[in-house]
């Protein structure tokens, strides 16, 4: 079939399309969370720090995960989904492997900025085809569907982590084959795979874009020039070839870069993370200019999103939940190897499988609360945001500070509930709000922001915290464990954030079409068949 025909299908071969994408996301966070088993074992075969390890999971993965998420996206709005996901999942499988290869800090982070770029390319399609093939009703149930992929990835990984990690020590205690380590044999174990399942997902079918709503979508005539020119956007110093007709933007980008690095001299000064704050700084600028060039190139997405209060309150309170549930997520594992001095095998097979099952339940159940809740009020799926923040934090500092292993196994378990309880809500309120060409970006920029500030930032600041404390006195794991605890005051800002996204909502969403056709978009409705 050509790439170029769509065809419209029923809902068990959607149900099926659902179910390979959910799959698709495991792999994702099977390769993306793995690093948190492998944690103690990586420090002590690099000689690295506890932020360093942050940084190697959250920030430069995160930095080129979310700049280079928004471009993939465009195209994605643009050229065939199904083909982007499969390139993507190569890409980001083999870079998996080959973080099996490093001997290195300097090298294991480029792998990962691999594993960040084609990771990239999945969501944001997987959110824009899931929208085409299901109805507005059931959008946050079915994206929350898709996003357990998450927990039960981040599950099987701390799972087939420990496991690799223990079996290869006790096989082979000296001299191992190829001078290889436990934690680099279970890199290359997990990423293989994904090479061929991206031959699967390249076999799916590529759905009507906009068929959900009854709008239909233009063929975009030129998709490439279209990436390249989203790529020329957002990475320095190409941004600046787009602006050269723009006198007044090209002064506000160039400021805006010598602010940005400022403030990122500063933050070396106080915290000595030179990698941290330079890789920051460059994530943020190429944002910025993103969103300043699309405001040039494409006024009515920029429009769309940008001048709605909603939108923007909701991207800013999700990913605020998500610092505690990132940085948390990631430290647990290694901070309970610390307090209890258990093998990473027992760790990652009680925290895996509790993350995998409480996150599976929690995000479905929250995806179907969701979409209940919207049916009785215009921003009822945001109410699932109460859930995340009241249900999580006194559930995480009874497991911080529980003596015993068997209880943090339980309230890890309970505490994933709620904690993924939101996971739908914040693209599914995206795609509401903007028209169907624009859905995968508008899912992007969601994974932008909350990669930068959960993903980014709350692994690697809950390691800074951890190694200032320690630097301070305390022992390896109560500074851990305070460093977790206070961060949980991020969610302060995150509900003030929720409570104002709720009161814009609703008037927002009821006026997408009017402020569209206001911006010059066409708004074609499909003739009832």
């Amino acid at each position: 079939m050509s790439e170029k025909t769509p065809r419209k299908t029923g809902r068990a071969y959607s149900n099926y399309v659902l179910g390979v994408l959910v799959l698709v996301y495991i792999f994702n966070f099977i390769d993306r969370n793995i690093l948190s088993i492998l944690a103690e074992d990586i420090k002590a075969d690099l000689g690295i720090t506890d932020a360093q390890i942050g940084f190697l999971y959250g920030t430069v993965f995160a930095v080129f995960y979310a700049v280079f998420g928004i471009p993939l996206a465009r195209f994605a709005d643009v050229w065939s989904r199904r083909s982007l996901i499969a390139i993507g999942l190569s890409f980001w499988s083999a870079m998996t492997a080959a973080s099996g290869l490093a001997r290195s800090f300097p090298v294991l982070a480029a792998c990962r900025i691999g594993v960040g770029i084609g990771e990239a390319s999945a969501s944001p399609a997987a959110y824009s085809m899931l929208s085409d093939y299901y109805p507005p009703r059931l959008r946050a149930t079915v994206i929350a569907i898709y996003a357990s992929g998450v927990y039960i990835g981040a599950g099987i990984g701390l799972v087939l982590g420990g496991y690799i990690l223990d079996t290869w020590a006790a096989a082979y205690p000296t001299d191992p084959p190829f001078g290889l380590k436990g934690w680099q044999v279970a890199f290359m174990m997990v990423g293989i795979p994904g090479l061929f399942m991206a031959a699967w997902v390249r076999t799916l079918r590529e759905p009507i874009r906009g068929i959900s709503e009854g709008l239909v979508t233009k063929e975009h005539p030129a998709p490439f020039r279209l990436l390249g020119s989203e790529m020329m956007a957002v990475i320095p110093p190409f941004n600046l070839y787009g602006l050269r007709h723009h006198p007044k933007p090209l002064i506000v980008n160039l400021s805006s870069a010598l602010v940005f690095s400022l403030v990122a001299w500063g933050l070396i000064l106080l915290t000595g993370s030179v990698a941290q704050w330079i890789t920051t700084a460059v994530g943020v600028y190429a944002t910025f200019s993103w969103v300043q060039s699309l405001k040039i190139r494409d006024p009515a997405t920029f429009e769309m999103m940008f001048r709605s209060k909603s939108f923007i309150y909701t991207m800013l309170a999700f990913p605020s939940m998500a610092f505690v549930g990132y940085g948390a997520g990631f430290w647990i594992p290694p901070l309970l190897m610390r307090m209890h001095d258990v093998s990473a095998a027992e760790i990652g097979l009680y925290i895996g499988l509790g993350a995998a099952a409480g996150g599976f339940l929690g995000i479905t159940l929250g995806g179907i609360l969701a979409d209940y809740l919207k049916q009785k009020f215009p921003s009822g799926r945001l109410v699932l945001g109460y859930i995340v923040v009241f249900g999580k934090v006194p559930l995480l500092l009874l497991l911080l500070y529980s003596e015993s292993l068997v209880v943090a196994f339980w309230l890890s378990f309970l505490m994933t509930i709620p904690s993924a309880c939101g996971g739908g809500v914040p693209p599914s309120t995206a795609a509401d709000l903007v028209m169907p060409r624009m859905r995968a970006v508008a899912g992007a920029y969601y994974i932008l922001i909350n990669t930068f500030l959960g993903l980014a930032l709350g692994p690697y600041v809950m390691g800074q915290l951890s190694d200032m404390f320690h630097a301070g006195g305390m022992n390896d794991a109560d500074a851990l464990r305070t460093a977790i605890a206070v961060s949980t005051l991020t969610l302060i800002p995150a509900l003030f954030f929720l409570f104002m996204a709720q009161r814009h909502l609703p008037r927002d969403e009821a006026t997408r079409l009017e402020r569209a056709r206001a911006l010059g978009e066409p708004v074609e409705e499909l003739q009832a068949a």
